[in-house]
């Protein structure tokens, strides 16, 4: 299955079609800076609900991880940007959710950035466990306050 280029996948805003990737999208997903090195990836992927690890200069996307990146020798002070990748790993923000969620569960992932034709990271497409459907930035917000209020 493969996703169309920005602007043909998904559906025009009067199609009528199910959702989008901008609509159903993580629209505050963590980064990590493009300098991040081994070390902080592999503690940004410790937290259970970070499946990837997005890497950003700026505004735009420049890789992504997932622990399966990471080799065991990896030096823990070497830059992970080297490990990193991009194909296969981004969905322009027009593409249909439905066929977003289908890739996903095809590749046995739970997560893809959305990025602009120009590679700037608008957002994450993050499959729920039960992979029935997407992760919302409220469904984040109240697992952070939740995860704040057992630490008080």
């Amino acid at each position: 299955m493969r996703l169309a280029p920005t602007g043909t996948a998904g559906r025009t805003p009067d199609a009528g079609g199910g959702p989008i990737a901008a609509e159903v999208m993580l629209r505050r997903p963590k980064t990590l800076s493009a300098r991040a090195s081994v070390a902080e990836v592999r503690a940004a992927l410790a937290d259970d609900h970070v499946h990837m690890v997005l890497l950003t200069d700026g505004a735009s996307l420049v890789g992504t991880l997932v622990g399966a990146d990471l080799p065991p020798q990896a030096p823990a002070a070497a830059p992970a940007l080297s490990w990193s990748r991009l194909l296969e790993r981004t969905v322009p923000p027009d593409a249909a959710a439905e066929t977003v969620q289908a890739l996903l569960v095809e590749r046995g992932l739970r997560r893809m950035a959305v990025v602009d034709h120009e590679g700037t990271l608008l957002g994450l497409m993050c499959l729920k466990r039960s992979r029935t459907g997407f992760c919302s930035d409220d469904d984040v917000a109240s697992r952070a306050r939740s995860r704040h209020a057992d630490t008080d």
